[in-house]
């Protein structure tokens, strides 16, 4: 009996699987590549533009010259769903498979998509407030998803695959702590400058359109500092 106990425990562990994503994650891929193929193969360019009109987060919609209808109260959420184009949608989704695993694996389905809403909502918001009156439609998850890259740094960038899949680890770090650590002040520093980068001179591999470099620092900013209240109660 000890000797079975001796070589169970000398026996490694089995490796994680390279594509181990957790369902809501795999949920949300899906959706921004089910919308991008039918905006793009099924829907004639007329019946797109009308699409854009009702998902997508327009400024100009809440001037107060419009009316307000249920298509400006849920394009906020709704416009994190879509994609200007495959480079767009491609490097969203692997943003969102490196940074929305671990984070799902950690704080669960409910608060995830939780997390999800006010992250895009906040990236939303931040953009609005820089262009209220743009006519321009604001399109993608990168609001969402740069909200798991601010939650990502409050958590240190530690990983846990004891489980068998991988989950940020560790308690959330303190505001006064975080910027002790030279990999998350580096992380900051380079996140940041690109995306003022990415928006002073408005270039992004394989991205024609404007980058609404204002919603990822609105969503960003919102996992940073908010993540603590989507954490579950652990005893």
């Amino acid at each position: 009996m000890q000797q079975e106990q001796v070589d169970e425990a000398q026996t490694p562990p089995s490796r994680e699987p390279v594509f181990n994503l957790p369902a809501i994650v795999v949920a949300a891929m899906a959706l921004c590549v089910v919308l991008h193929l039918i905006r793009y193969y099924l829907l004639s360019p007329e019946q797109d533009f009308g699409l854009l009109l009702r998902t997508a987060f327009i400024p100009i919609r809440y001037s107060g010259e419009f009316e307000i209808d249920i298509y400006a109260l849920t394009s906020p959420i709704s416009y994190s769903f879509l994609h200007g184009s495959v480079a767009h949608l491609l490097i969203n989704m692997i943003w969102l498979a490196a940074f929305g695993s671990p984070l799902a694996n950690r704080i669960g389905t409910f608060r995830f998509s939780m997390f999800w809403v006010v992250s895009a909502l906040a990236a939303a918001a931040l953009h609005y407030v820089v262009h209220p009156l743009d006519v321009a439609p604001l399109v993608g998850a990168s609001g969402a998803i740069s909200g798991m890259m601010g939650a990502a740094a409050r958590f240190g960038f530690r990983i846990d695959h004891s489980a068998g899949r991988a989950a940020f680890a560790g308690h959330i770090v303190p505001i006064s702590k975080v910027f002790r650590s030279r990999t998350v002040v580096t992380f900051l520093l380079v996140w940041f400058a690109i995306n003022l980068a990415s928006g002073l001179f408005n270039f992004v591999p394989g991205e024609e359109g404007q980058i609404a470099w204002e919603a990822h620092i609105g969503g960003f900013l919102v996992g940073f500092f908010a993540i603590q209240y989507f954490e579950p109660r652990r005893l």
